[in-house]
């Protein structure tokens, strides 16, 4: 195979490589780096990505990733697997979604090497990293307290696009389209490919979560050829074709009558808010039949905050 060099590291064949990449420094001139695992095989394939952290309180996607690299799943027989547990370092030591200056890494890309935190981390991505690559899994889960039941997101209109995530085999596959500023996009306009795997809530570990997003990858890597094992999924991918949070109606007390990945009917009860005092009951009621995605596991909500993301699937 073709020499491989990132980060003016020599990447030799069949042996783990490890890269600290330099981002930044904190005020005590402590460096930042972000580690970077690299496995190539000595036979042609593609290079893939796995990727978690790029917000630091979404630690479902850290744990797949260092169970890839625990288990010696990198370790492919053909192609190279480039894998980043944490993006994020600050926010990751901070138990924090963004960096110390307040913003979203997955809203800053392509970067800029002279610009925020931010900024900087995204930068060293799309120069040192999405080159290399021909496609990859970036890991997250549900913002604070809400849970994302495990599922693959990606644009489908792009046919290449919807049968990599069709291979993954993911509980849910559901369409979406590509966000300014975001991994996604810088990938994109390279010419790369890049799923969003959604499992869990953040700052909390979930089994299932993990597991789900740990078997994604090995069926992946299983349809590409770069591994010759792969685990039987617990069902068929269901594929969602539209989705809508539903709101709190009304300030008080979020009493769910549901579980993420429930099924519910058009006109269901999905849960009910009260009061602490018990003087009034609001009914959150499907307007259509479809999946619990997305669950709010806040007890105590104020009007307007998202309780649950329903998923429509798409007919035929």
């Amino acid at each position: 195979m073709p020499a491989l060099e990132i980060y003016n590291t020599l990447i030799p064949e069949n042996q783990k490589t490890i890269i600290q990449m330099n981002v930044a420094h904190l005020t005590t001139r402590t460096p930042i780096e972000i580690p970077i695992f690299v496995y190539k095989s000595q036979h042609p394939g593609p290079t893939v990505l796995f990727s978690a952290g790029m917000h630091g309180d979404e630690i479902n996607g850290v744990e797949i990733v260092r169970r890839i690299l625990d288990t010696d799943l990198y370790k492919v027989d053909r192609g190279t697997v480039i894998c980043i547990p944490i993006i994020n370092i600050y926010g990751f030591l901070n138990f924090s979604r963004y960096v110390p200056d307040g913003k979203d890494v997955n809203r800053s890309f392509p970067g800029y090497a002279k610009g925020s935190l931010a900024s900087k981390v995204a930068y060293h991505i799309t120069k040192y990293i999405i080159p290399y690559i021909d496609l990859g899994i970036d890991f997250h889960t549900g913002g604070s307290q809400r849970t994302n039941y495990p599922q693959i997101r990606g644009d489908f209109s792009d046919e290449m696009t919807a049968q990599l995530a069709r291979d993954t085999r993911a509980p849910f596959l559901i369409h979406s389209k590509i966000i300014l500023g975001s991994l996604r996009m810088a990938a994109h306009e390279n010419g790369k490919k890049i799923l969003v795997y959604e499992g869990g809530e953040s700052l909390r570990y979930d089994k299932f979560a993990i597991e789900e997003g740990y078997n994604c990858v090995h069926r992946l890597l299983k349809s590409l050829d770069m591994i010759n094992r792969i685990p039987e999924p617990c069902s068929n991918s269901i594929l969602i074709e539209d989705k809508s949070w539903y709101r709190c109606p009304d300030s008080g007390m979020w009493i769910p009558a549901v579980e993420y990945g429930d099924y519910v009917e058009k006109e269901q009860s999905m849960g009910f808010i009260t009061s602490p005092f018990g003087d009034f009951k609001s009914k959150v009621v499907s307007k259509e039949a479809g999946y619990i995605i997305g669950l709010n596991n806040q007890a105590v909500v104020n009007k307007g905050d998202a309780l649950i993301n329903l998923g429509v699937v798409a007919e035929g």
